[in-house]
């Protein structure tokens, strides 16, 4: 697989029936290694190890409706009130993060009304403040810190 933009870690693979599995670690099974998935879980690993989001609070590949279509996000990261705080989508390195992959993510939001979205493609990551009360979204910088206990 390609080198991401992204903190190398010490990831667990194996082989079955042909098939490469890479073992991830918030769904605690081995998953089938597609570049989006290498994606999610260099993403994932970065979330934990090197901003220190809480494990517990990271959901990955939940469903959810928008209008009647059922729709599926890849990373959803919850406060501790167990509500969406960010959202993220992860493309596969050889996809270019564009409007589509943005207008995506919002749909995804508008249902969960998440603060923060985030997309990658783990060679490029984009993240984004949404305002819900004055109904604006703001390019940021870097990856916001999550919220510590009050």
């Amino acid at each position: 697989m390609v080198k991401l933009n992204l903190p190398d870690f010490s990831y667990n693979l194996k082989k079955d029936e042909g098939k490469i599995f890479i073992f991830d670690v918030i769904r605690k099974k081995f998953i089938v290694l597609t570049p989006e998935e290498w994606v999610r879980q260099h993403f994932v690993n970065y979330l934990i190890e090197h901003l220190k989001y809480p494990k517990s609070l990271i959901k990955i590949e939940s469903g959810l409706k928008y209008n009647s279509l059922q729709k599926r996000t890849d990373i959803v990261i919850y406060n501790r009130d167990g509500k969406p705080w960010m959202v993220i989508e992860c493309k596969a390195f050889d996809q270019t993060l564009d409007h589509q992959t943005i207008r995506q993510i919002s749909t995804y939001n508008h249902t969960l009304q998440a603060n923060f979205i985030t997309i990658t493609n783990g060679l490029n990551h984009l993240s984004f403040e949404i305002n819900w009360k004055d109904n604006r979204t703001s390019f940021i910088e870097k990856m916001p810190e999550f919220p510590q206990t009050p």
